[in-house]
C-alpha cells in the first residue's frame, strides 16, 4: 500500500507513484537523493558544471524510470547513472582538452569550490580533491563510492559494472600514499 504522504512514503513507494507519472514523489526523491548525488559528482568530476551535472543526472532519472523494472534497485541505479553521467562529462571534456606549445595539457582538472566560508572544511576538501585527482576516473569511482558515500561493495561492483573482487583491488592501493594534515 503507497503511503498518502510523499514525505512520509519509502523509496519504493517513490518510485512505484514515479512510474505513474506522479511528479510530486519524483520531488520528494530528488530531495533525498540531490545531496549525494551532488557529492559524488563533485569527488568525481570538480565543481566546474556541477549544477549542470546534477540536473542531468535527475534529468535521465525521470526519463528512464518507467524502464526501471525493480523499484527496491533504485538507490544503485541512479548511482550507476551518476556513474554515466560522470564519465559522459569527462569524456567529453577529454575530447576540448588545449595542448600548450610544449606539448603540455592546460586544465585537465576541473576548479575547485572556493565559496566555503569554514576554512578547515575547503582545506580538507582541498586535500581530498588533490588525492582524487592523482587517481583514475575507474579508482576514483570506486573510494568515492565507497569511503566517502558509504556505498558497500557489492552495491559499488553492481553501480559500475565490475566484479567484486576488482572493486576490492581497487580499495587496497598500497601505493597511494595518504596526505598529511
Amino acid at each position: 500500500m503507497l503511503a498518502d504522504n510523499p514525505a512520509n512514503a519509502t523509496e519504493t513507494d517513490l518510485v512505484l507513484r514515479c512510474q505513474q507519472g506522479d511528479t510530486l514523489s519524483f520531488k520528494q526523491l530528488y530531495r533525498r537523493y540531490e545531496q549525494r548525488v551532488r557529492a559524488t559528482l563533485y569527488q568525481l568530476c570538480g565543481s566546474e558544471m556541477l549544477d549542470d551535472l546534477v540536473q542531468e543526472v535527475f534529468l535521465r532519472v525521470w526519463k528512464s524510470l518507467p524502464k526501471l523494472r525493480k523499484a527496491s534497485y533504485f538507490s544503485t541505479w541512479l548511482y550507476r547513472i551518476t556513474w554515466n553521467v560522470a564519465t559522459d562529462k569527462r569524456r567529453k571534456f577529454a575530447q576540448n582538452l588545449s595542448v600548450n606549445d610544449d606539448g603540455s595539457i592546460l586544465n585537465i582538472m576541473p576548479s575547485r569550490p572556493a565559496d566555503t566560508p569554514d576554512l578547515m572544511r575547503l582545506h580538507y576538501q582541498d586535500l581530498v580533491q588533490q588525492g582524487l585527482e592523482t587517481l583514475s576516473l575507474e579508482h576514483r569511482a570506486v573510494l568515492v563510492l565507497h569511503d566517502l558515500e558509504d556505498v558497500p561493495q557489492k552495491e559499488v561492483a553492481n553501480i559500475l559494472n565490475l566484479p567484486v573482487g576488482t572493486v576490492k583491488s581497487r580499495l587496497f592501493m598500497p601505493e597511494i600514499k595518504c596526505v598529511s594534515f
